[in-house]
């Protein structure tokens, strides 16, 4: 693993599909963000979370966040890599790992996997057999990131991938890969609706049941 490294936790967007703030919807009990808290806590050195204004910045230091590690995203632009760029501006690590705030089966083996691959890359980024990569479950240079993100966004260029094609030493890494760290690929799956919820819920409450038994 580098010297150190940070997680950013993208917590900025609001969900036409949820009709809420799905950041704050509770899973078993618990925000969902937290969960997503909780797994970068366990592999890196720092962690920081990107909200979109002072409202959410408020409620999610009820749950629990410090406050420190709350970063209102300073461009307001509704875009993944804006909220992106505000944390690989305060991140102290030389190594930023991107996260999404509604990934509450993350798996801390491959989050540990893709930081103890980055060194001497720009990008470790899972990719699926179609060719569809994941770059907000993926470890960025955070020098090189920013001067790739800040240069996208100056460009009017709002995705992530806009900053990664900015990138010279990108190393995919390919899914059926990880099913080695987990095999169901849970790590990946995005709370969008109701019937993603549940499902996740089905899934977190057998975890519990065995952690228990």
């Amino acid at each position: 693993m580098p010297s150190r490294s940070t997680a950013i936790i993208l917590a900025g967007g609001f969900s036409a599909r949820f009709g809420l703030d799905k950041v704050f919807v509770e899973l078993a009990g618990k925000a969902l963000v937290l969960y997503v808290v909780d797994a970068a806590r366990e592999v890196a050195d720092e962690v920081l979370v990107v909200v979109g204004n002072s409202e959410q910045r408020r409620r999610l230091l009820e749950t629990g966040v410090t406050e420190f590690n709350i970063l209102i995203d300073k461009l307001h632009v509704k875009s993944p890599l804006a909220g992106a760029l505000t944390g690989f501006e305060k991140a102290r690590g030389e190594t930023s790992i991107l996260l999404a705030c509604d990934t509450p089966l993350l798996s801390t083996d491959v989050l540990s996997l893709l930081l103890k691959l980055s060194s001497g890359y720009e990008a470790v980024i899972p990719r699926w057999p179609n060719g569809n990569i994941e770059p907000l479950q993926a470890t960025y240079e955070t020098k090189k990131v920013l001067v790739a993100a800040d240069e996208a966004l100056r460009n009017n260029e709002l995705r992530v991938f806009d900053a990664i094609k900015r990138l010279r030493k990108v190393l995919y890494v390919p899914t059926e890969m990880l099913r080695k760290y987990d095999l169901e690929l849970n790590t990946f799956e995005n709370v969008n609706t109701l019937g993603d919820l549940r499902r996740v819920e089905g899934i977190v409450s057998r975890r519990i049941g065995r952690t228990l038994s």
